[in-house]
């Protein structure tokens, strides 16, 4: 049964899924492979009528319980933890990827990160990937009722805490273009006039690298912090302009080619940036290799 079993396109699924639910690129492919594992096993004794829904469960499952136990990492983390910035949706789908972008992006992350892992699974099958509420129930192994509860809990807190990018792409890249160019040269004014007034600054540099171990908050503290830090971080090697998790954001490489120094991603609102998250630590770098 195994053999007609498309496992190159159901390990992809499994990795889209796991990534969206971990925010890491490793760990969701790690994951990918036992829930990969566990379908050829189910497919040896029993038919599988819909294997997609399978691994998505299964990935879902898996993620659930590994979340659990990140956390108590995750507390101890040396400063901020971030997502892995990723340059391609890990569904290597075109079609699917760009239905899903939007749940791929760095402002629904960093909020999801906040809620209950169950509560992360409910919204992300419920509002992403369109299962109903019954297979919440059978995934979840909750009441139909309990599901409900969890997806509404989690659309409220991710209205309360989450801001939209901006909707034009072109617009997007003109003001990362811009921002890289008044922070790499440490321009006070044009660093305020791009900031909106709340706009926060948030660096993981994890045990690794030397980061701003709080989120820096506020235009002008912000852009203070940029003419003095700006200089340095942004010209250690050459720039490159990209989309990572669906949006404009920027690579830094290290001019001896061993890697990127720094990947940076920035959300806009009302033609303003509202968010900057700088990720320094290496080990969250490497799938940036080849951007």
């Amino acid at each position: 049964m195994s053999d007609a079993l498309d496992l190159a396109e159901l390990r992809s699924v499994a990795v889209g899924v796991a990534y969206r639910m971990l925010g890491s690129r490793t760990e969701a492919e790690d994951l990918a492979q036992e829930a990969l594992e566990r379908v050829r096993v189910a497919a040896t004794t029993d038919t599988l009528q819909n294997p997609e829904a399978y691994i998505t469960t299964v990935a879902t499952r898996l993620s659930i319980d590994h979340l659990r136990l990140a956390r108590v990492t995750r507390e101890t983390y040396l400063g901020p933890w971030l997502p892995e910035p990723v340059a391609d949706d890990p569904f290597h789908d075109p079609a699917r990827a760009a239905e899903l972008a939007d749940s791929l992006s760095f402002a629904l992350l960093v909020v999801l990160e906040s809620l209950h892992p169950v509560e992360r699974a409910a919204f992300l099958l419920h509002d992403v990937f369109g299962y109903g509420y019954a297979d919440l129930a059978t995934t979840l192994d909750r009441s139909e009722a309990a599901c409900r509860q969890l997806v509404s809990r989690a659309r409220r807190h991710i209205s309360d805490g989450r801001h939209l990018a901006e909707a034009d792409p072109a617009a997007h890249r003109q003001l990362l273009d811009r921002f890289l160019d008044a922070a790499r040269t440490g321009d006070l004014d044009q660093l305020v006039a791009l900031l909106a007034d709340d706009a926060v600054l948030v660096s993981d540099g994890g045990h690794n690298r030397r980061a701003a171990r709080h989120p820096i908050t506020g235009r002008d503290r912000i852009a203070r912090f940029l003419r003095r830090v700006g200089p340095k971080v942004l010209t250690v090697g050459p720039i490159e302009t990209l989309s990572l998790n669906g949006g404009s954001g920027f690579v830094v490489h290290t001019p001896g080619g061993d890697g990127p120094h720094l990947a940076g991603i920035i959300d806009v609102d009302g033609g303003h940036i509202r968010a900057i998250h700088w990720v320094l630590n290496p080990d969250k770098l490497h799938w940036l290799d080849g951007a």
